[in-house]
């Protein structure tokens, strides 16, 4: 039986970087990137195939692909989508360039990608492509618009891909994750420092008695994170099952604001979220 092969972005640490060694594990071929050299280098001392893979670098993402399918002879089984990060600010804070850049990262580049891998997909007549998307991509909350924006926007591709590939056999999922213990903050305060200037915001105030504290001090592993292995179980569905499901939640919270969206009036979840 002919090895199956699967890309994952965003392979340097966390979630995609436990389900490249998880997945390899399970005696998949797995092609682990990541946006830097020296943490591909170090995934292939690993035992990894790893390469760069961008997602603001057309070129990149061009060049990974075509790096997997001459390893593979064209072909290649699954995708997953994970690469992503946050820009933590008020929504008014947010400037025109960090939005541009967070979409070319977060959507854009995923789904540059994606349609090159639905080309090579048709042709050898099967395929899964899962996106990791978030709680935050059907729930709005405060200080994460830029974050929130990219995967709502990413959810509402992914549902109407799902629908257009219906008549083949190319399967699409999310997996839309709650709190998880990575180094998603860590990442979010090199943005935050990158492209918000909060001592010229009118929320000045706001940032310096709790904005600058949630960011910088967080709150901890609190009692629903979970570990990155978390997601990598529901990945493994996605792409080994007979019948994968649209959607995976992951964490506590995920489900409980799951429900709260289909029950609730907007006031009321909006009256839960402001005391979050």
């Amino acid at each position: 039986m002919t090895q199956k092969s699967i890309l994952i972005t965003g392979c340097s640490s966390g979630i995609g970087y436990d389900a490249s060694q998880e997945m390899a594990a399970r005696g998949w071929r797995v092609f682990a990137t990541c946006r830097k050299e020296e943490d591909c280098a170090r995934l292939r001392r690993e035992g990894l195939d790893s390469f760069q893979l961008d997602y603001e670098d057309e070129a990149s993402i061009e060049s990974a692909l075509d790096q997997v399918l001459s390893l593979t002879g064209g072909t290649l089984d699954a995708l997953f989508n994970n690469g992503a990060y946050a820009i933590p600010g008020p929504v008014e804070d947010l400037p025109r360039d960090a939005l541009r850049a967070i979409f070319e990262a977060n959507l854009f580049g995923q789904f540059d990608l994606t349609n090159r891998v639905i080309r090579v997909m048709r042709a050898q007549g099967h395929g899964r492509i899962v996106f990791c998307s978030s709680v935050l991509g059907f729930i709005g909350m405060r200080w994460r618009g830029a974050y929130n924006a990219t995967k709502f926007a990413m959810e509402g591709l992914a549902d109407t891909l799902r629908l257009e590939m219906r008549d083949t056999n190319i399967e699409i999922s999310l997996i839309e994750p709650g709190p998880i213990g990575t180094k998603f903050r860590n990442n979010a305060i090199l943005q935050f420092e990158k492209w918000i200037d909060w001592e010229k915001s009118a929320r000045r105030e706001q940032y310096k008695t709790s904005l600058l504290k949630e960011l910088y001090n967080g709150s901890g592993s609190g009692p629903f994170e979970l570990p990155s292995s978390a997601v990598t179980k529901k990945l493994i569905h996605a792409v080994e099952a007979r019948r994968p499901k649209p959607r995976y939640f992951v964490t506590t919270p995920t489900y409980i604001m799951g429900a709260f969206k289909r029950i609730l009036p907007t006031r009321a979840l909006d009256w839960i979220l402001l005391r979050g």
